[in-house]
């Protein structure tokens, strides 16, 4: 099979095609022929080696594909051959979340090596094996481009409206930014009845929002003080969650809150260090939550809601598989809204 690696060294160069053995699926596990693959931001981390400078090469990076199961080892029982599938991001199915099942055994790279487990091959390839438990169907009027923008930017947007947050109808929802998750969160938001408030620093990329979904749009370049045009917007009230993308303007966020409010820190676009004022977090009775993704329980019930409502992701642009590296590419300029898919060949 063909496969992209990150081969001998870290960096923007680093990949690397190549051609491997297809793999075998050992009992309860299924062989996915992959059908197509799509970018996050987590992946330009592994290919610079900021993620994990320590990480074990070669590696086939990316996490998030979709395709039909290949082949099926000894055991199989949770899908067939011929099924539609995503592969989940981690071993965290259901319950309470716990750290070696949310970042022990993550395709595409592993965040934390002391765990001791292998690192698992990516989906930039043709083929991926997955154990069973690990591979969802997703829904049918979905395209394989479409489904492979679900397992992280989906999900996650799924938690940051849902589960910790209970989002209602009516409710304001602020999302910085128009990435993947962002993009998903309008969509999500709007579908449940929600307002929604977008940032960005591109008046292009605002209208474009609005096209998918969203109600209103700030552009932060020419409105530096965005929180309190986003308290405007909502007669002074505030917006009832803020999907921060950034980290690095958290007191913001609070000032675009509600009394009671919520942020939902999902990124750390601005740094991995942040500072709060605290008094306007207890006078605003904020709350300030960090997530990652979702169990594939969370992940079966938001394909259900995205199959009821219709809903397509958006995809900005598609590569052809060998074009693997411009994807990435534009990846790092970030000018795009949405999600960026490789094909597979």
């Amino acid at each position: 099979m063909k496969a992209w690696t990150i081969d001998g060294k870290f960096g923007p160069d680093a990949l690397k095609l190549v051609t491997r053995e297809t793999p075998k699926p050992r009992a309860g596990e299924v062989l996915v022929r992959i059908r197509a693959a799509s970018l996050n931001y987590r992946d330009l981390g592994f290919l610079d080696g900021k993620a994990n400078p320590e990480h074990p090469l070669p590696l086939i990076p990316l996490s998030d594909g979709a395709g039909e199961i290949a082949a099926v080892g000894e055991g199989v029982t949770r899908v067939k051959v011929g099924d539609r599938v995503v592969p989940h991001f981690s071993r965290w199915l259901g319950g309470r979340p716990r750290y070696r099942e949310m970042f022990d055994a993550t395709p595409g790279g592993l965040y934390d090596l002391s765990l001791g487990t292998a690192p698992l091959q990516g989906v930039l390839a043709e083929y991926a094996v997955f154990d069973q438990e690990r591979v969802v169907r997703y829904p049918e009027h979905l395209t394989f481009e479409e489904a492979s923008t679900l397992p992280i930017a989906g999900l996650t947007a799924w938690h940051a409206l849902f589960i910790d947050t209970g989002l209602r109808a009516g409710d304001t929802v602020l999302v910085q930014g128009t990435g993947g998750v962002a993009v998903f969160a309008i969509q999500l938001a709007r579908a449940a009845g929600a307002r929604v408030i977008v940032t960005s620093s591109s008046d292009a990329k605002l209208v474009r929002a609005k096209e998918i979904g969203a109600h209103e749009g700030i552009n932060y370049k020419t409105n530096p003080d965005w929180d309190v045009r986003a308290r405007a917007l909502t007669g002074g009230d505030g917006v009832d969650l803020v999907i921060d993308v950034t980290a690095g303007e958290l007191d913001s966020s609070v000032n675009a809150l509600r009394t009671g409010g919520q942020v939902i820190v999902i990124g750390y676009l601005g740094g991995v260090t942040a500072s709060v004022n605290v008094f306007p977090v207890l006078q605003k009775k904020a709350r300030i939550q960090g997530i990652s993704v979702g169990t594939r329980d969370w992940f079966e019930d938001m394909n259900r809601a995205i199959a009821q409502q219709r809903i397509h992701p958006v995809i900005d642009r598609t590569y052809s598989f060998d074009r693997a590296p411009d994807a990435f590419a534009d990846l790092r300029k970030a000018n795009f809204v949405g999600k960026l898919v490789i094909q597979s060949s």
